[in-house]
């Protein structure tokens, strides 16, 4: 395995000649994986126009123009009562919901995270301009800003005008705040890009905490709990909120991993869905994402073990071979999108680097790194391994 990781290295300098982001050995490849896609993608990219939640309007929505709406995915018409309330049909996907916004925000967490990946391997300053026309649009222009809430999303027609479940729908918020954290750390924002967006996730953040569909999303016993605690822990990074940061670890510590988590590492509430193999995979990258956002020297979270022995490397270990050979899954086959599944998941990328293991690099080397299924994207909230090196 060594041998073969000196070789690659040898080869990734040369194709770089030089401009690595890090020496470090598995950053470099990573760059080598990806560089040249993202780089591709970004001069499209260069060219993009801002496109908000102000964009499109739905006229099932009880919010206004800057408020973002979604619907329910797993929620149909009723074949008996077309025009009442909507019912549930479990991991099944309604393709005719409103999803215009959520389709229009991870665009956006696309274009930022790509501008800024291609910015870290290239110092371009074209990109990161490029990159902030966007976030202004979406954080501090009136006319085309969020409002930072969400009380409007995961509506349910003839149930619900919004729902705290829908506040999953702003994970893809996440790589934007790494890029801005990146930026902010490379001096790259101007005060009132910095002041504009900080006070946007700090209300955002204080939504999340106080409101109740915010309290009863953070206390969610499944992959809802999990989501929660990975966005509120890089607001508040970005914040600069020390409570909320402390909150986040000791929710991580004290109910994420001792409840969700099984005695053999597998999370035996998604196991239970109609789903149970992608809900795995996102659950276990909602995971790492928290470990790679709070972890410090002080307090890694990598390494941490619960008094009964469960930690992240277990939820990996048991995760792995399925990923390796998807065929020997011992449980139920998603009810849609079984094929679709696995891609270049987050934990092996952010795994390799939490816990220094070459093979969970090996592994997501061999993966499929630019998705295009809606629904597989939908559920990746690491899509650009660049800006988290």
């Amino acid at each position: 395995m060594r041998t073969f990781t000196a070789l690659l290295l040898l080869l990734c300098s040369l194709l770089t000649l030089g401009s690595c982001v890090t020496g470090d050995p598995m950053a470099m490849i990573v760059q080598c994986q990806l560089k040249d896609e993202i780089l591709k993608r970004a001069e499209k990219d260069l060219s993009e126009l801002p496109i908000t939640v102000t964009a499109y309007q739905c006229d099932r929505s009880a919010g206004g123009k800057h408020d973002f709406y979604s619907e329910g995915d797993y929620w149909w018409p009723n074949p008996e009562n077309q025009e009442g309330p909507y019912i549930q049909r479990d991991g099944e996907t309604n393709p005719y919901n409103f999803v215009a916004h959520r389709h229009a925000m991870i665009r956006f967490s696309k274009l930022v995270g790509n501008l800024t990946s291609a910015y870290l391997l290239t110092k371009e300053t074209k990109y990161i301009e490029a990159a902030l026309v966007h976030i202004r649009a979406w954080f501090i222009d009136e006319e085309t800003k969020m409002n930072p809430s969400l009380l409007y999303a995961q509506a349910i027609k003839g149930i619900a005008t919004g729902r705290g479940i829908g506040i999953i729908d702003t994970i893809h918020l996440i790589e934007v705040v790494q890029s801005l954290l990146k930026m902010e750390e490379l001096g790259l924002l101007s005060d009132e890009d910095l002041s504009g967006t900080m006070e946007w996730f700090s209300a955002y953040l204080t939504w999340m905490r106080t409101h109740p569909y915010g309290v009863a999303e953070m206390n969610a016993l499944n992959n809802h709990g999990t989501c929660w605690v990975m966005q509120a822990a890089i607001f508040a990074k970005y914040a600069n909120d020390d409570e909320v940061l402390t909150l986040c670890i000791d929710r991580y510590k004290t109910i994420l991993l001792p409840n969700q988590m099984g005695e053999d590492g597998s999370f035996p509430r998604e196991l239970s869905r109609t789903k149970p193999y992608g809900y795995s995979l996102f659950n276990l990258d909602a995971m790492t994402t928290i470990c790679r956002i709070l972890s410090t020297e002080e307090d890694n979270l990598w390494s941490f073990t619960t008094p009964d022995g469960k930690n992240i490397q277990k939820g990996i270990e048991f995760l792995l071979p399925f990923v390796v050979d998807k065929s020997t899954w011992p449980y139920k086959s998603d009810v849609m999108y079984w094929d679709e599944w696995p891609v270049a998941q987050p934990f092996l990328f952010l795994g390799a680097f939490g816990l220094q293991n070459e093979t969970y690099m090996e592994v997501w080397k061999s993966l499929e790194h630019f998705p295009i299924n809606d629904e597989v994207i939908r559920n990746l909230p690491i899509r650009n391994p660049i800006i988290w090196l």
